[in-house]
């Protein structure tokens, strides 16, 4: 056969396979093209109506809350365009949907999809028919009462049905997918087997052939040889026909081979790579290994690595943690100049630092641009600069740096990646043979002490025998002298006589003598015995005193609310003699609170639980307030009053201010109390002695007391005249707790007294406090019986002012300086009321409320008021200044903490929950220290007392500055554009400028650049994160005082609530209320009047807070071991139309939650048998579900942490008590709001 026929018959054959292959690929591919039209036509389309749907539902839900909440002209007519086009839509894709066929399951979820349009399409129409009537709030309560209900349902459905059919269309472009994959095996079996008959027919062909074959002779041999490389064993093509074809086909042949070729070549040198890193790797690691000190092993390791990537200098630092502080310390160099490597380095400090800061590689080549980089051997122009991390277990534990006069390598770059890793084993490894050493060599050393120990106590044994191998000897020459005796008895019988008589005697008196022994050994063990079971019993009565406060405390609490709740009379159904002895039940548990008060304190010394703040106290300070306390009682009392300063008295000394005050104020107060006629002297002057020391005596012309009792009246609860007749009351704790604190303070209290001539008291402190530990191990310097003084006493209450007139220059020269010596005849005592400008108040003035229980700092500041163009009121009590606020609407007020009746705090929380007053400014004057607290609640500024002139006259410029600003600054930080123009619409007015800016960096612009009354920050922000942005903010000293309050839609965990908590004012989550209580809260700390807000703002804010709508119909869960407590707050609540229900113990409070787990609100007592508050909070913490639960902690115990303890439990507020009703509803109606 021809090889034209041969070749048309192989070609035709070919081309049949081909044509075969085309059909059956043709036929395939209509398939596919069918399945994906179906998939577009029935599942893709139905998706997207669906998704339009759901995007237009929901633009159609954000159109109506716009409409109703931000009312403006341009808004309305927007939004009123947004609800009819979103309509229209849904109307639209609802009809489309309805229009298309389904499957069973399909029809039923269009069905109640259709449905769920329907009924929201007729809310719509609801809504807008109420809105168009002008009736908003109607409208408002629609939206929140079921149309939030109604959306939901609809977007469940959208959601349910667009999940259908994506599975749906999931399966179907399964089942296109697997029939392309027939369609490729068909065709690949097709293709092999064209491929395999061309084979054939060409090897029928190329067999055939005889000629031609001897020009491919040369190539052959050159295949057999293995020299396919030489270009003079290719066969050079010079015709078209077949054996030319052919040629060129051995050609490519042979180009293929060396192809192969070189990539063995190139694999044979990675191998060879791998075998050289191994090897160089494995050696560094074999010789640190055998490092037994990490300086050797840091030498041996950067040396090595060094050598290895030709580097021309190096340095390795190990990380130093050194408790809180941690640095990079120089462990190692190589082929450095003398000193000049830097030691360490700080975490963050060079590139070594922040390498170790970062934990990753700086690699640095060589440029004129590069500039100075500091090294480790200071500075210069680097050429190859490579800054590495040592990594062990995810952390830094070491750095090195290499500098080279050449690129690295990629292999070195390798090696030196993977010594590294090695070096961090090895670092790590070595640290911890280190520490093991270490815990060896103690353990050593203690081993050698007790064996020291132990050859000492044998060297006693020793030496004890030795002593009675002596006794021994001496027996044995006792024994020699008897017989001698007895030898010579004939001679000397009478000497021998005499000699037995002596040795009885001696006898008698050693047996005497070992029974005293015996009798003195008896006595100290019992002595011991009891001082052991003294100790005992001092220790369970400070437990019984901590827990009886608590016994105590929580049946008064029942008490004092129930017969706040008779003494209001709400029904009218008592007489007025019932309600009077209703009044005084309450005043009589008040009393009796006083007095648990004081036993608790008692209790926090000898628990160890007294705190002393060492801080710089002025002396001047000091007798100022003493002056404020105690001149008003001279004047009452009828007696002088005088205070001396000595020549050379310090400024200043290092002590606690509050105890000290306290115990002057004690000793003072008795020096009053027991003088009826004559003068009181307090005298300050320096101490001699081997250390600094500062004196105050307080001298009375009082009764005097007995040198037999003079050291009874420092006993806890004694009086030098005990007797029942006495004539002066007391429980006889305040000259104790008076020497428990000097002893804590590191000094002492000395008594000089002569009976009916009067008293003197000394105490003497150290300039400098040393630490003392407080308790009884603190204060007991006289042994057991001074232990059993160690209490201390409720602190002495007195309110503080600025005394007009100081003290000349100290120190220096000066003569002796006296207050006024007051001896007043027949002076009247000090009036309760005041005559302040509350009856000539008028339209127009300006108004202060002072609400301040000390009279005479009151006094100080009405006079300054009323000098700064004020109308001043004062109230004394915490409770008649709220009642003045409510009824004058002061535009200032002035607010101490420690009130009676009714606190500070609570004063704040019912000021600020009340729409009518929460706009008023108020300034906090007060000797508490909590000013972040204060500020958090609303307050503009805080003062502690005691205060100077210049403080008072800031303090007034402050009120005025803000009375006199009509308009508020707001500060809105929101990276959506979106949201910052609406948060503009809800919370803009005439009252309030706004500045909205969109990153973290343009907000300290702003704030850097203007002053702003409060902040609004969303929690993501696009440039830096949110605490980077709140850590600048809170580290300048003049903004760490803004108000800010976090607005966001991201879902916070615990631990970011928690750490924001530390930053923000406020967390608000956006949710349907959230709009609602952005502007309440922002509201609050712009201060601005809710009656001169829009209507439709006041309304939203008038909702808010009314008691009834917070209240009503909301479930409370009361933990109370107590059913007193129980019965009396469920009458509180249910009488508001709460839902209560209650829990005896921490584990039932769990099983109630767990059985109905939709409460709003948990009160929470502390102390419970079987599980206790703490632990219960934790537990209910622990469940997901309560993570937002409102929980009020209640306890009696009032220790300074016991606040702190409770929200690390998981407590939202706290509250001691027993409860005022007025504070406790006022921070229900706080959570219950949020």
């Amino acid at each position: 056969m021809k090889m034209r026929t041969k070749l048309f018959a192989g070609f035709g054959i070919l081309l049949l396979l081909l044509f075969a292959l085309a059909g059956i690929g043709i036929s395939r591919l209509t398939n596919t093209d069918s399945s994906l039209s179906e998939i577009y036509e029935n599942r893709y389309n139905k998706v997207k109506l669906a998704t339009n749907m759901r995007s237009n539902a929901s633009e159609l839900a954000k159109g109506i809350a716009n409409l109703l909440l931000i009312s403006t002209p341009e808004s309305d007519k927007k939004n009123l365009e947004l609800i009819r086009t979103t309509s229209a839509n849904v109307a639209k894709a609802m009809e489309d949907l309805e229009g298309l066929e389904y499957t069973p399951r399909g029809k039923e979820l269009v069905s109640s999809l259709l449905t769920g349009g329907r009924r929201y399409l007729e809310y719509k129409d609801q809504v807008l028919g109420l809105y168009q009537n002008g009736k908003v709030a109607e409208a408002n309560n629609l939206r929140t009462s079921s149309g939030v209900n109604i959306q939901d349902q609809f977007t469940a459905s959208m959601a349910a049905f667009s999940g259908y059919q994506e599975e749906q269309m999931d399966a179907a472009i399964a089942d296109a997918v697997d029939q392309n994959q027939q369609t490729m095996a068909a065709t690949g079996i097709l293709t092999l087997a064209a491929l395999l008959l061309s084979v054939v027919i060409m090897y029928w062909i190329v067999t055939s052939m005889t000629k031609g074959l001897g020009t491919l002779t040369l190539m052959l041999q050159g295949f057999a040889d293995g020299r396919w490389g030489d270009a003079s064993y290719r066969v050079p093509i010079t015709s078209n026909d077949e054996f030319g074809q052919l040629a060129a086909v051995f050609n490519r042949l042979a180009d293929d081979l060396d192809a192969t070729a070189a990539k063995e070549q190139e694999l044979h040198r990675i191998n060879e790579e791998n075998l050289w890193l191994q090897s160089r790797v494995g050696e560094m690691y074999s010789a640190m290994q055998e490092m037994t000190k990490l300086g050797e092993m840091g030498e041996l390791f950067i040396g090595q690595l060094a050598r290895t990537v030709e580097a021309q200098s190096g340095a390795f630092y190990v990380l130093k943690d050194e408790g809180l502080h941690r640095r990079l310390e120089l462990a190692g160099t190589y082929a450095r100049s003398g000193g000049t490597a830097v030691p360490s380095f700080e975490i963050g400090e060079g590139l070594v630092g922040q390498c170790a800061k970062d934990g990753q590689p700086i690699f640095l080549e060589g440029g004129e641009e590069q500039g100075q980089v500091r090294l480790a051997f200071g500075e210069m122009k680097p050429l190859s600069v490579m800054v590495q991390p040592v990594i062990y277990d995810e952390e830094v534990i070491g750095v090195f740096e290499l500098v080279s006069l050449k690129t690295y390598s990629e292999l070195e770059m390798r090696f030196i990646d993977q010594a590294s890793e090695v070096g961090g084993v090895v670092l790590n490894s070595l640290q911890g043979r280190l520490k093991i050493e270490e815990l060896l060599r103690i353990h050593q050393a203690l081993t050698e002490e007790l064996q020291t120990q132990s050859e000492e106590l044998l060297s006693q044994q020793d030496e004890l025998r030795a002593s009675n191998e002596r006794l021994e000897d001496q027996a044995k020459a006792l024994r020699a002298s008897e017989e001698l005796l007895q030898r010579q008895q004939e001679e000397l019988e009478q000497s021998n006589e005499a000699l037995l008589r002596k040795t009885a005697e001696l006898e008698e008196q050693v047996r005497e003598t070992e029974e005293v022994n015996r009798q003195v050994e008896l006595a100290r063990d019992s002595l011991e015995k009891q001082a052991l079971e003294l100790a005992v019993a001092s220790r369970y009565k400070t437990e019984f005193l901590a827990n009886m406060s608590h016994e105590l405390r929580t049946p008064l609490n029942s008490l004092l609310i129930l017969s706040q709740l008779l003494k209001e009379n709400k029904d009218q159904n008592l007489s007025a003699k019932q309600v009077e002895y209703a009044e005084t039940i309450h005043s009589s548990g008040s009393d009796l609170l006083r007095l648990i008060d004081d036993v608790l304190d008692l209790a926090k010394v000898e628990s160890g639980r007294l705190d002393i703040q060492a801080e710089t106290v002025r002396v001047q300070d000091v007798i100022d307030s003493l002056q404020r306390s105690f001149l008003p009682v001279a004047r009452n009392r009828m007696l002088a009053f005088e205070i001396e300063v000595k020549e050379g008295t310090p400024v200043s000394l290092q002590s606690d201010s509050l105890r000290v005050q306290q115990i002057l104020k004690n000793l003072l107060a008795n020096a009053f109390k027991f003088t009826d006629s004559g003068c009181v002297k307090l005298t300050v002057e320096p101490a001699g002695g081997s250390e600094p020391m500062l004196a105050f005596t307080v001298e009375d012309t009082g009764i005097g007391i007995p040198p037999e009792k003079q050291q009874l009246v420092f006993e806890a609860f004694q009086q030098a005249d005990g007797t029942t007749s006495r004539k002066y009351g007391g429980t006889g704790l305040g000259l104790s707790i008076s020497r428990q604190l000097a002893a804590l303070l590191g000094g002492t209290i000395e008594l000089e007294s002569e009976e009916g001539k009067g008293s003197r008291f000394t105490l003497s402190l150290p300039m400098v406090l040393q630490p003392v530990k407080a308790g009884r191990e603190g204060v007991a310097a006289g042994g057991m019986h001074e232990a059993r003084d160690a209490i201390a006493a409720a602190m002495a209450s007195a309110g503080g002012s600025a005394l007009a007139g100081a003290l000349p220059g100290m120190p220096g020269a000066r003569s002796p300086l006296s207050a006024p010596v007051l001896r007043p005849p027949g002076a009247a005592p000090v009036s309760d009321s005041f005559a302040d400008d509350r009856e000539h108040i008028e339209p127009g003035d300006k108004v202060l409320l002072i609400i301040e229980d000390d009279a005479q700092f009151a006094t100080i500041l009405l006079d300054m008021a009323r000098s700064r163009g004020f109308k001043a009121v004062v109230a004394l009590q915490g409770d008649s200044g709220l009642q003045l606020a409510k009824e004058l609407r002061p535009d200032a007020i002035l607010l101490d903490i420690q009130l009676p009746v009714l606190d500070g705090w609570a004063v704040m929380v019912q000021l600020k929950s009340d729409a009518a007053t929460r706009h008023i400014p108020v300034h906090v004057i007060s000797v508490n220290d909590e000013v972040l607290q204060g500020l958090s609640m609303g307050a503009i500024a805080w003062l502690r007392k005691p205060s100077t002139r210049d403080h008072l006259d800031q303090a007034f410029e402050q009120i005025q500055t803000f009375l006199e600003r009509d308009i508020r600054s707001l500060l809105i930080v929101e990276p959506d554009e979106a949201q910052r123009i609406a948060l503009i619409e809800l919370i803009a007015h005439d009252d309030v400028s706004i500045t909205a800016v969109e990153s973290g960096r343009e907000a300290l612009e702003a704030l850097r650049a203007a002053s702003y009354d409060c902040m609004v920050i969303d929690f993501q922000l696009r440039d830096m994160a949110v605490y980077e942005l709140l850590d600048e903010i809170k580290g300048d000293a003049e903004l760490r005082r803004l108000p800010i309050m976090v607005y966001t839609g991201t879902e916070l965990d615990k631990k970011e609530q928690l750490r924001l908590k530390k930053y923000a004012e406020s967390i608000i989550i956006k949710d349907v209320r959230s709009p609602e209580r952005l502007l309440d809260e922002t509201s609050l700390f712009l201060h601005r009047v809710q009656e001169q807000l829009p209507e439709e703002k006041k309304t939203v804010l008038q909702k808010l807070h009314s008691i009834e709508a917070v209240f009503a119909g909301r479930k409370v869960l009361i933990v109370d071991d107590d059913i007193r407590n129980v019965f009396a707050l469920s009458n509180l609540l249910e009488g508001l139309d709460m839902q209560v229900a209650f829990a005896e113990t921490g584990k039932g409070a769990l099983e109630q939650l767990e059985k109905e787990p939709d409460f709003d609100l948990v009160l929470m007592d502390i102390m419970m048998p079987e599980m206790d508050g703490y632990e219960a909070m934790r537990s209910i913490r622990d469940d997901e579900r309560f993570d937002r639960l409102p929980i009020i902690a209640l306890t009696a115990k009032a220790m300074k942490d016991d606040r702190e303890k409770c929200i690390q439990a998981g407590a939202s507020d706290y509250i001691t008590k027993p409860v005022h009703t007025e504070q406790l509803l006022s921070l229900m109606r706080v959570w219950l709001s949020r």
